[in-house]
């Protein structure tokens, strides 16, 4: 009689914690999780995101193996951009529905603009209490649209695929909105890096100045002590340069970025103009696998030209900015003399001479 009331009470009070527990989760909201849970706590289980506007802009974001993620299966992702995409992902919440006057015009104006995003993690097919899990696969968890922004800029609207009521979505104790984080424009979430070589990694440099053919060179890396350097105009291997200069010029090649992409902002004749002109500088990276990065510098125009009294006309260039085109030259994008200049040295500063005037 007594192992009954046990066994009867032990029942008791697991229906009691059952019970308690059930109450506690869903007592602090009535929305259905499945048309309002725009969030994604385990974001580490993420391994592509798509997404897609109005414009027939499309981007594809996936994790590699190694961590790193690429855009498009083509470029390599900015790595900030996307830690920080994910957490703004994890920290969505909503805020309230949106009031049933609104809902409509809500709506239609979210037809007509509204990104779209999907969301896929590794997830099994078999899962028992989280504790046996079994048969991994990748699949779409999530496919919400992003619309408009509230009247007070402080939320976003959002409305879960096959879901009739769109709610106003937020991050707690951020003033903004997130619509703006989730673009499907390509260069939006690339990575601006031009060369991230380390001196280990380098077989050899060339460095060209078309316009002073005297100044190109050949750096050639065995190692840390033997280095050797051949002036490209005759071919003569120079037996004598500055070792803390050219130490200097080979590991500024680790992190070397550029500004912009010009693509998209820049009338496609302006840039065939730029291009068919002759390069400021070309530098070719070859690393000790054999693969090359080319890189070709342009000149870039300053503001107003500048005329003289017998009608000469003077163009000034920018002392700040060039342009360039990098990878395998599909890129025209936007540099900084500030950053470049470290990896554009004439042959007569690393033989131990001074640096150039200015333009």
């Amino acid at each position: 009689m007594k192992n009954k009331n046990r066994i009867a009470l032990i029942i008791t009070v697991i229906l009691l914690l059952v019970a308690t527990g059930f109450i506690l989760t869903n007592s602090y909201t009535t929305l259905r999780k499945d048309v309002s849970e725009f969030s994604v706590q385990d974001t580490a289980l993420i391994t592509k995101i798509f997404l897609a506007d109005k414009l027939d802009n499309q981007v594809t974001l996936e994790r590699q193996d190694d961590g790193s993620w690429t855009v498009n299966e083509k470029y390599t992702a900015q790595q900030a951009k996307i830690n920080s995409f994910l957490k703004t992902l994890q920290e969505l919440r909503v805020r309230s529905p949106v009031p049933l006057a609104a809902r409509n015009n809500v709506i239609t104006r979210m037809s007509a603009i509204a990104r779209k995003i999907e969301i896929y993690q590794v997830v099994p097919r078999i899962n028992l209490f989280n504790v046996i899990q079994l048969f991994p696969r990748e699949k779409n968890v999530k496919t919400y649209y992003i619309g408009d922004v509230t009247a007070d800029n402080q939320g976003t609207f959002m409305l879960m695929e096959g879901a009739d009521e769109p709610y106003i979505v937020h991050i707690t104790g951020f003033r903004g909105f997130v619509a703006t984080r989730f673009s499907a424009i390509p260069s939006d979430w690339r990575d601006y890096t031009v060369f991230r070589t380390r001196l280990n990694q380098i077989g050899s440099v060339r460095v060209e100045f078309p316009l002073e053919p005297d100044q190109s060179y050949l750096l050639t890396v065995q190692d840390r002590q033997r280095i050797t350097m051949m002036s490209l105009q005759d071919n003569r291997t120079l037996d004598h340069f500055d070792t803390l200069r050219v130490m200097s010029f080979l590991t500024a090649f680790e992190d070397i970025r550029f500004e912009s992409l010009l693509e998209t902002l820049i009338e496609r004749e302006f840039i065939d103009s730029v291009i068919t002109s002759t390069p400021q500088t070309i530098i070719t990276l070859t690393d000790k696998t054999g693969v090359e990065n080319e890189v070709l510098i342009f000149k870039k125009r300053g503001f107003a030209p500048l005329f003289f009294e017998d009608g000469a006309r003077l163009e000034p260039m920018d002392l700040d900015r060039a342009f360039a085109l990098v990878n395998n030259r599909e890129d025209f994008v936007l540099i900084q003399y500030y950053v470049f200049d470290r990896v554009t040295r004439r042959l007569d500063y690393l033989l131990g001479g001074d640096l150039p005037p200015l333009l």
